[in-house]
């Protein structure tokens, strides 16, 4: 890692790669509160939660120009800082108005955050200690899911306006980002291509946008219609719900993410995918078919088991389709990829489970798993990745290139 202070760079990075789960969830116990207290209908409600979506959709794509331009650093800090005042603001506003500007603001932090904390794991680390770290991430990440928003419930418990201070943490994180991130600069040359033209110029983005679109709109599915489906085979309780809506799959992301590393050691990236996509896939089948609440808390755990690794994966292998010179741009369509899938889900899946039921959208959601599947089959994506074939192919090249020259 290029770092002076290793350790506290890391430990900051990881902290504010748990603020991006922060965003609705922690909203979500007071939801309802909100609601009351300003006459709001539900769709109204609704934007509470989602409104910081679009901003993060729209916004992302300039942050990731400003990080390959100006470094991780300098737009870093003021990401943190724009996501606590903006998130924060929900402590003191009490008009309904006041409350969706400011999570329009709270969404432009959060894309400045998400996108530096994306870049600068990939530009500090190397080989196995960045699958390492990318493994880590997705544990940090999953533990915020269940931390933040129980932390949300229990100030929920004083006021809806203190569940708004937890957005706050972003002050301190941003002193702490001052101290212990290096002052990098970055890689792009003064004529940066735009989104457009470096989608032609690597074609294989597209592909990988399109996979962070489907399975952001599949985990949106769940979130939204996991619940109908629980409830028709008399699972109700919300401790219940919680269980195999967020905290099963929430508990075995940790734990994979604690060993991403030995597993991206021993299996290639199409490996890694297929086992990911392939958990996802009777996931679906089983939450869409089974009614037997033991054999159901299967599915949490293979969800579990494919964000784990998935997450990982995709990260790394978009930032070698663009190149160093394009991570922060590609860093930032990620994140406008997994937005615009989430603000999408509803409306594909919505009309679909209505007309049917939630058995017919959980299938169609396996079956969009099992298409996934069979292109990574298929076409082979990640195939030359395998833990030492960078070597073997440069020895190849090398045994080339000496026998050119003897010739």
């Amino acid at each position: 890692m290029r770092s002076a202070n290793a350790p506290a760079t890391l430990a900051v990075l990881l902290a504010a790669s748990t603020l991006g789960v922060m965003g609705g969830a922690i909203v979500v116990p007071v939801l309802e509160v909100i609601r009351g207290d300003l006459g709001l209908s539900g769709t109204a409600a609704g934007f509470v939660i989602t409104a910081h979506g679009l901003a993060i959709a729209v916004c992302s794509p300039l942050f990731g120009r400003m990080v390959d331009r100006r470094g991780v650093r300098g737009p870093m800090i003021g990401g943190l800082i724009v996501y606590a005042l903006g998130g924060g603001a929900g402590v003191v506003v009490t008009s309904y108005p006041a409350l969706i500007a400011s999570r329009l603001v709270f969404g432009i932090g959060a894309a400045a955050v998400f996108t530096g904390t994306t870049v600068a794991l990939l530009a500090f680390y190397e080989g196995p200690e960045r699958d390492r770290v990318m493994g880590w991430r997705s544990t940090a990440t999953s533990v915020g899911g269940l931390v933040w928003p129980l932390l949300g419930g229990v100030l929920g418990g004083l006021s809806w306006h203190a569940t708004f201070g937890l957005y706050l943490v972003g002050l301190p994180l941003a002193v702490l980002a001052m101290w212990s991130l290096p002052n990098t600069t970055g890689r792009a040359g003064p004529r940066q291509v735009g989104a457009v033209r470096l989608l032609r110029r690597r074609p294989a983005l597209v592909g990988w946008y399109g996979l962070w679109i489907v399975i952001a709109i599949q985990m949106y599915v769940l979130a939204i219609f996991l619940p109908q489906r629980l409830a028709r085979i008399g699972i109700e309780a919300p401790v219940l719900v919680s269980i195999y809506a967020v905290v099963g799959a929430a508990v075995t992301t940790s734990l994979v993410g604690l060993v991403y590393g030995r597993l991206r050691a021993r299996l290639s990236y199409a490996a890694l995918l297929r086992i990911a996509l392939g958990a996802s896939l009777v996931g679906f089948v089983i939450y869409g078919t089974v009614s037997h609440p033991v054999v159901l808390l299967v599915a949490p755990a293979l969800f579990g088991v494919g964000n784990g690794i998935l997450f990982p994966v995709a990260t790394v292998l978009v930032d070698e389709a663009a190149g160093a010179e394009h991570r922060g741009r590609a860093a930032s369509l990620s994140g406008t990829a997994i937005f615009a899938g989430q603000f999408l889900s509803p409306l594909v899946f919505g009309p679909l489970i209505a007309g049917t039921s939630t058995t017919t959208g959980f299938l169609v959601a396996g079956g969009v798993s099992a298409a996934l599947l069979a292109v990574v089959v298929a076409v082979g994506v990640g195939r030359p990745r395998r833990p030492g074939d960078a070597a073997r192919e440069g020895h190849r090249a090398g045994r080339a290139s000496a026998a050119g020259s003897r010739g």
